[in-house]
């Protein structure tokens, strides 16, 4: 449900985008909302949930390995409860989307293990999750750590806000392998939460037959077990730095001009020499992921064009 790519977007655009106004032909003018309106609607929603709510974790007899983030209005028996906009595990970051600049918050309970990789919006992470609406509703979960792939690369993607949440986590030092064929990892997992603008998740396509209304902030709570990088061509440049124009969509980046994006594309500047043969990759910490530092793009020819986007080297 997660996915954000679904067959029914058009369905749902004619069917239930509202705005009653008829076109010259007798039908429905459907018109979407303003995205910056929305957007501070959904902000207001967002801080009166945070200054209203506090949050506790809860163990799950069904996984000692995951725990519940449940959220409590702060009244009656609760009302000494300190509030989430007050924590201290509380940050925020700003995403820009569609020229539209969004305050998204997240908890941040435990960042997880330092020595662990950092995911970005290109790799895969594994992790459990709950989604749910402001008003406490769920309409999703995953109990059991799973593997997801996070970037839109034409068969769905995760939601932006979730993606922007997540990648601010690490994942546990190590795990246990148990004999019932579950994992226990150490217990330095990244635990969070982040609480999604409608425009940095469904705006006004909400997924088929779900709770989720148009326009509608969502929250996810999450832990994050493991960040894996992802080469998706194996050419020896993490697909995260194949976004050449920094777009957070690995698709659009096609420097050939092959229909063949660069994250896809063993020889990105199609000049019949591989691109892994014409950069220069050594993982000198052997941690199994590459960090800038440790990746060279040679210029052979010096005229400002790395060799592996040079078609005209050698």
């Amino acid at each position: 449900m997660m996915k954000y790519k679904l067959i029914f977007t058009l369905m749902i655009a004619v069917m239930s985008l509202v705005s009653c106004g008829s076109d010259d032909d007798g039908g429905v003018k459907v018109e979407l909302r303003d995205r910056a309106e929305v957007a501070a609607e959904n902000e207001q929603q967002i801080l009166t949930f945070l200054e209203t709510h506090f949050y506790k974790m809860e163990d799950n007899l069904n996984n000692p390995n995951y725990q519940n983030m449940v959220f409590g209005v702060i009244a009656g028996e609760n009302s000494g409860e300190t509030p989430i906009i007050d924590s201290p595990f509380l940050k925020s970051k700003t995403v820009l989307d569609r020229d539209i600049e969004y305050t998204l918050y997240y908890l941040q309970i435990r960042k997880g293990a330092e020595s662990e990789y950092q995911p970005t919006f290109a790799d895969k992470v594994i992790v459990t999750y709950r989604g749910e609406l402001l008003d406490g509703e769920p309409f999703d979960q995953s109990i059991n750590p799973t593997s997801f792939d996070l970037p839109d690369i034409g068969e769905g993607g995760f939601i932006t806000g979730f993606v922007e949440g997540v990648n601010e986590f690490k994942g546990a030092s190590g795990f246990v392998a148990n004999n019932d064929g579950t994992v226990s990892y150490n217990d330095d997992f990244g635990i969070g939460a982040v609480f999604i603008p409608s425009g940095l998740g469904y705006f006004a396509d909400p997924p088929f037959n779900s709770p989720i209304g148009q326009y509608e902030a969502l929250i996810f709570s999450f832990q994050l077990y493991k960040g894996i990088q992802i080469d998706h061509d194996d050419d020896g440049i993490p697909s995260y730095m194949e976004d050449l124009n920094n777009d957070f969509y690995l698709p659009s980046t096609d420097s050939d001009g092959d229909r063949v994006p660069n994250f896809a594309d063993t020889d990105d500047d199609g000049d019949g020499v591989l691109t892994k043969d014409e950069i220069e990759v050594n993982d000198t910490n052997e941690d199994g992921w590459i960090s800038s530092d440790e990746i060279t793009f040679p210029d052979s020819n010096g005229n400002g064009t790395p060799d592996y986007l040079d078609p005209s080297f050698p």
